[in-house]
């Protein structure tokens, strides 16, 4: 599932091919994904109308049109953007384009339609931070993340920390492969109960989160088997995994084996000399 450099990485690479155009027409494959696609509140709201912004949020892309509209899109396990001219016939699993001025589609790709598509008018998609996004937790490259943050938000909870930092209400955006990389560079096992951490640990949490999602960002995401970035390329932040996926292998500060647990029903990797 794309996460939140994966996201970002593809708000950076539509951005400058969506603002400023004009959304012409609208289609769809009349396929469900996770939920409906509200077509008929997608031309409503967005058809005729000019994109002014394209911003991410969690894991939502968010086209802001120019009377205030605004068009969600959660990419789920295997949604892929991308831009292509017209006349490039759709293939399999394409279940939604924005036709534009300039006669390019954006064109939404989700093999296994887990992702999901959300339209609000101008007057909703101003309240937006007060309903559809009250339980997300701050954004971990933005000012309100801070280890004050995250020990008050900690405060009377025993669960372990990666699970801790995988729940969107904590914060926005962090799946399993970056919190296992999260806190391998903090030197914390993922198993370890957030009731246990100093607040120096909980300062190298924060330092090491927007470290290790910008390096990602820089990387253009990871690509494990389905990502790829507006322009259908590959990220490839992968190969500087220090234990996702790792299990067996050499950590590559101490040399012992990653081993591998499950916390919360995901795969969990660690070093069990450097993160304690």
């Amino acid at each position: 599932m794309p996460e939140l450099p994966e996201v970002e990485v593809v708000c950076q690479g539509l951005r400058p091919h969506l603002t400023g155009r004009k959304i012409v027409q609208i289609r769809h494959s009349g396929m469900d994904l996770r939920t409906r696609i509200p077509i008929a509140e997608m031309f409503r709201h967005i058809l005729s109308r000019t994109v002014v912004d394209v911003a991410r949020r969690a894991k939502y892309l968010i086209i802001t049109v120019d009377n205030g509209a605004r068009l969600l899109i959660h990419l789920g396990m295997t949604g892929r953007l991308g831009f292509f001219p017209f006349e490039v016939p759709a293939v399999r699993h394409d279940h939604l384009s924005l036709l534009l001025d300039n006669d390019l589609d954006l064109r939404l790709n989700d093999s296994r339609r887990f992702g999901a598509i959300h339209v609000f008018s101008g007057e909703e998609a101003a309240a937006l931070d007060q309903t559809f996004f009250k339980a997300t937790g701050p954004e971990p490259l933005g000012e309100g993340f801070s280890a004050q943050y995250l020990i008050d938000k900690a405060a009377g909870k025993k669960q372990p920390i990666k699970t801790f930092l995988m729940t969107t209400t904590t914060v926005a955006g962090i799946g399993n492969i970056y919190a296992n990389e999260i806190l391998f560079a903090a030197r914390i096992r993922p198993a370890r109960s957030v009731a246990t951490l100093s607040p120096a640990a909980w300062r190298r949490i924060v330092q090491h989160t927007r470290l290790v999602l910008q390096q990602a960002i820089d990387c253009g995401g990871s690509t494990i088997s389905d990502f790829l970035n507006a322009e259908r390329k590959s990220g490839y932040f992968q190969v500087h995994f220090k234990v996702y996926d790792r299990q067996g292998e050499p950590c590559p500060t101490c040399g012992r084996p990653i081993e591998k647990v499950q916390i919360g029903g995901r795969a969990s990797y660690f070093c069990s000399k450097c993160q304690k």
